[in-house]
């Protein structure tokens, strides 16, 4: 670990012990989970988790979030919070993401009042100030705190101070909400988010690391790393994607030759 590294790891800790008590929002993902732990060590009970179920959130997910609590012995709170409730969002507006965490982390604020803890942390990183977030105006609003964003940590540092703590997700793939693979103006359904779901989960039986089922229309846009390409069209593999994404509902699956894109629905924007 180089001394910058430690040094950020130093602010940040240094940071949560200032807050006193925080409730995590906590997806099970690389950033989510190496926050929580590090609170827990800083904070002890404290600290508690707080994990929104819903149809854009698999299950595996939300089983590899329980775990980690249990293995760890922090609190966890599990809420259901379904986007697909909230007024517009399934027209899936532009302000999509910001509809979901203002209703989210307005029920997180609760749960932390309700359990006499003084403030709510997110666990977004500095490259994701480079993209379309609107989820980030409603943490703005709300007050929610961005502890990795506080210690100015980077993805690939968080991956890193993963690794030396131990953590499980150190090289977990990065994930995010079922949602973000609608094409902006198609409307989000419970099917088309549960086609995209078990997508996603065959890529990742199959062996694939990082993935994307991306939906327009009926039509499967896998995103995957340039470094899996020659494995997926070997006809074995490819074969038995394409018929299982049509069993699913898909009329057409196709790869995207410009491989795995963080934010890659912002295009349109």
């Amino acid at each position: 670990m180089t001394d910058t590294l430690h040094k950020k790891k130093q602010h940040l800790e240094a940071y949560l012990r200032e807050l006193g008590s925080v409730a995590v929002a906590f997806s099970s993902g690389v950033d989510s989970t190496f926050l929580l732990k590090t609170a827990s060590d800083v904070l002890g009970d404290r600290v508690i988790a707080v994990t929104a179920r819903s149809c854009s959130f698999p299950v595996r997910e939300l089983n590899e979030a329980k775990a980690f609590c249990e293995a760890e012995g922090i609190r966890h709170i599990i809420v259901d919070s379904e986007e697909l409730s909230i007024e517009g969002f399934s027209k899936n507006p532009r302000n999509r993401c910001y509809l979901c965490k203002h209703e989210l982390f307005t029920k997180i604020l609760g749960i932390a009042k309700e359990q006499g803890i003084a403030y709510v942390a997110e666990g977004s990183n500095m490259d994701d100030n480079g993209d379309y977030r609107p989820g980030l105006i409603a943490v703005a609003e709300l007050g929610i705190k961005s502890p990795l964003r506080e210690a100015e940590l980077k993805k690939a540092e968080i991956r890193e101070l993963s690794r030396e703590m131990g953590l499980p997700t150190w090289e977990k793939q990065s994930f995010a909400c079922l949602s973000s693979r609608f094409v902006y103006g198609e409307t989000i359904s419970e099917e088309k988010l549960s086609m995209v779901d078990r997508a996603e989960q065959r890529l990742l039986d199959l062996g694939f690391h990082q993935v994307r089922v991306r939906i327009h229309g009926n039509i499967a846009r896998i995103e995957i790393d340039r470094s899996e390409f020659d494995r997926i069209i070997l006809p074995e593999i490819s074969e038995q994607i394409d018929r299982y994404f049509r069993e699913l509902g898909f009329v057409y699956v196709t790869l995207d030759l410009g491989g795995y894109q963080m934010g890659s629905m912002n295009r349109t924007l």
